[in-house]
């Protein structure tokens, strides 16, 4: 059996203005980390009636990371697993080995909810304290038709680098003239 795979379509804007757009494929790694994988798969559906449709990367970390899947309080403090408010780490057999690492954000040991970084770089540092549980899926063109016209998206690390541009050191967004920047996700 295969690995299920999701996709989050994303939006970078200052204000009304679009930026980038772009749609990102994932592996999870249903194989080695089921239940963290399927937590994931469904907030990517709404399934259970909740997920990431309508949130933010909240965290922006250039060269290390983009943090996202807060769609209760939508500024990092928020959200909640399928499983109730958290779940336990599932394992640590998967590492943090290079850029497209999709990994779970938490508090402390077994605080999982619904929150989740990529990775920009390899992170071994945190090997053993946050479950790793799939990654992007790279070199995948797609298109959408919107109002009879095909639109092709980029697809893949392409987006998730371009989250990082708008990111600074302390993990906050940086202004496009006034406007300050959002990405917003769409999972259709």
């Amino acid at each position: 059996m295969s690995n299920p795979r999701v996709f989050l379509d994303i939006e970078i804007r200052a204000g009304a203005k679009v930026l980038h757009s772009g749609r990102t494929i994932l592996e999870l790694r249903a194989d080695v980390v089921p239940k963290t994988a399927e937590n994931f798969r469904v907030l990517c559906t709404r399934e259970a009636g909740q997920g990431y449709k309508g949130s933010t990367f909240h965290r922006v970390i250039p060269k290390f990371m983009i943090q996202g899947g807060d769609f209760t309080a939508h500024n990092g403090t928020g959200g909640r697993s399928i499983y109730g408010n958290k779940f336990e780490d599932e394992n640590f057999i998967l590492k943090h080995t290079g850029p497209g690492v999709l990994s779970m954000a938490n508090a402390g040991k077994n605080t999982n909810g619904s929150q989740f970084f990529i990775c920009l770089e390899p992170t071994p540092w945190l090997d053993g304290a946050h479950v790793v549980f799939g990654n992007v899926v790279e070199d995948q063109m797609e298109s959408l038709i919107v109002d009879e016209l095909k639109i092709f998206l980029n697809v893949g690390m392409d987006t998730v680098y371009q989250i990082a541009e708008y990111g600074t050191s302390s993990g906050s967004l940086k202004k496009v003239g006034s406007e300050s920047v959002q990405q917003q996700l769409h999972m259709l």
